[in-house]
């Protein structure tokens, strides 16, 4: 069976025609598989969550709004109206952290806060920066910010620090400002 060359032609075009328009909404579906949505798992409001070793209390976060994405391929808890923390150590003295915004990985341990961050010590030790990082494991906090730190020595200024959750431990570069010295 001969068929002329118009015919073929017309074959050729209908089923190029129907495999294009075919395979555009295949390709649309494929998009949408491979598109995940930035969404949380799960949110919260009202949250006020305590942490425990042993029995004891080692922390209590409490925050007005706490989005989980511990769907995503890189788990993370964001807190976009801020947080108020409680760390107790040992001895159950307090460290109080306060800050307008937050996120916690989960991976890595590392908790960022941000915009005005302030954390207060019992013994009234106070440190104010708009960020500040938190490793958990480690019970460290660091910035390469602006700081303002204020003790019973005196008030100082600086760009850059690092001290253990209890104060007791201090490394600070660049700073100014006015302080007591130990004869």
């Amino acid at each position: 069976m001969n068929l002329p060359k118009k015919y073929i032609i017309n074959i050729v075009t209908v089923l190029a025609v129907t495999m294009f328009f075919g395979c555009e909404s295949n390709f649309k579906e494929v998009q949408k598989i491979n598109f995940s949505e930035f969404v949380p798992g799960s949110d919260a409001d009202t949250v006020n969550i305590k942490y425990t070793d042993s029995g004891r209390i080692t922390g209590v976060l409490v925050s007005s709004k706490m989005l989980d994405y511990s769907n995503l391929e890189f788990p993370f808890t964001e807190f976009p109206k801020g947080i108020d923390v409680t760390l107790y150590d040992k001895k159950q003295k307090r460290t109080f952290i306060r800050s307008n915004y937050a996120v916690s990985y989960k991976q890595t341990g590392i908790i960022d806060l941000q915009g005005k961050v302030k954390i207060t010590s019992e013994t009234g030790q106070m440190l104010e920066t708009e960020q500040l990082y938190f490793d958990q494991k480690n019970e460290w906090f660091y910035t390469e910010r602006k700081f303002k730190l204020t003790d019973a020595k005196g008030v100082s200024y600086g760009q850059g620090i690092d001290f253990s959750k209890d104060f007791k431990v201090i490394n600070s570069q660049r700073i100014t400002g006015e302080l007591e010295a130990e004869e």
